[in-house]
């Protein structure tokens, strides 16, 4: 019978993650590297089954799947660690969610279609806060305005706590290509590229552009558009800070002995795995997505809001939601998908507003 892996169980996200599969009634295998870390997951969970599996083995994550199964990974930075889970996946025939936001391993994924196809599964990469609330947001308001051909998206969070994995996928990406939808095609552009404003209710915030899942998916469900933005909310000298931060490591990216010097002084700066932010801290923080549709001249024909909570706290429900929701039946296409083609419009936004993202 297929099952559910949580691949990371262990750490930050995969605990939040095995929380809410089990709240939403799932009997995840849970697999991580360390058994008594494992031991003590399953344990305050009310127990469940766990398996020792580690990236630096792919035959231990391998063995860890069935075809039908459904593999949940949060193991990042997805740039370092992401391969074999994915790996694991196709050769197994099973589907694949992961937790990334690192827009480069997104591209990795997509970039698989083909071989998903053959083999049957679904591949939905960033399927948490990064990226599902802008994919659901653009794809409402160019339901609302379909003659649409341009779409920005902006993600916007207030009292924000970060776990260390967050952080260090945020300093491995510094020195990686972007990308965003120029012409109906997706082009290399660096991160922070552009900045721009958003209402965000009643209020201006300031957002610097990042690639993401939108421009690989949205055109899927939208032929007619044409470009695609998506931008993180930072503020204002924040936002320049990282505009031009992304430009000086692009610029040492090119060098490679200035960048395996710069990469190793942050991996001693930046450690993953050091846990993130308690409950109480989560319940303080709020979320936005904006999604605007405009046509060829810029003239925005469609805005849409979604409100939402922890984006820790949503990654998790949403994961728990996809996994439980493929291993129903409710997938509605094979390949490397966008949460929209993956579930459809209306199962979607029901299930992101059970997560904690809505109108």
């Amino acid at each position: 019978m297929p099952k559910i892996v949580l691949f990371g169980a262990t750490g930050y996200t995969g605990r939040l993650t095995a929380q809410a599969l089990v709240a939403r009634g799932a009997t995840p295998v849970l697999a991580a590297r360390n058994p008594d870390a494992l031991a003590k997951l399953a344990a305050d969970i009310g127990g469940a089954e766990t398996a020792v599996a580690d990236v630096t083995n792919p035959d231990s994550v391998r063995a860890l799947l069935g075809r039908g199964d459904v593999l949940i990974t949060t193991v990042g930075p997805f740039l370092r660690f992401g391969e074999p889970a994915l790996a694991a996946a196709l050769a197994a025939g099973a589907h694949y969610f992961d937790s990334t936001g690192e827009g480069p391993f997104i591209r990795t994924v997509f970039d698989r279609d083909a071989q998903a196809r053959k083999a049957g599964v679904g591949l939905l990469s960033a399927f948490g806060f990064d990226y599902v609330p802008g994919n659901l947001v653009a794809a409402l308001a160019l339901n609302e305005a379909p003659e649409a051909t341009k779409v920005d998206v902006g993600y916007f969070v207030e009292a924000p706590g970060t776990s260390g994995g967050t952080r260090a996928s945020i300093a491995g990406m510094l020195f990686e290509h972007g990308f965003a939808l120029r012409g109906g095609r997706v082009v290399p552009e660096r991160s922070g590229a552009k900045i721009r404003s958003f209402d965000v209710v009643g209020k201006q915030r300031t957002g610097v552009s990042i690639p993401g899942s939108e421009h690989l998916a949205l055109s899927r469900i939208h032929p007619g558009l044409r470009e695609a933005d998506v931008f993180l909310g930072l503020p204002p000298l924040a936002a320049r800070g990282l505009q031009g931060g992304s430009l000086v490591a692009g610029l040492l990216g090119r060098v490679a002995p200035a960048r395996a010097l710069a990469e190793g002084a942050l991996a001693k700066v930046v450690k993953g795995s050091t846990g993130g932010p308690g409950p109480e801290s989560r319940a303080r923080t709020r979320s936005w997505a904006v999604g605007e549709a405009a046509d060829a001249n810029g003239k925005v024909l469609a805005t849409v809001t979604l409100n939402g909570n922890d984006p820790y706290d949503y990654t998790s429900a949403i994961l728990a939601w996809g996994a439980t929701t493929v291993l129903d039946g409710g997938l509605q296409a094979t390949g490397a998908l966008g949460p929209v083609d993956a579930f459809g419009l209306e199962a979607l936004t029901a299930g992101s507003a059970a997560a904690g993202f809505r109108r």
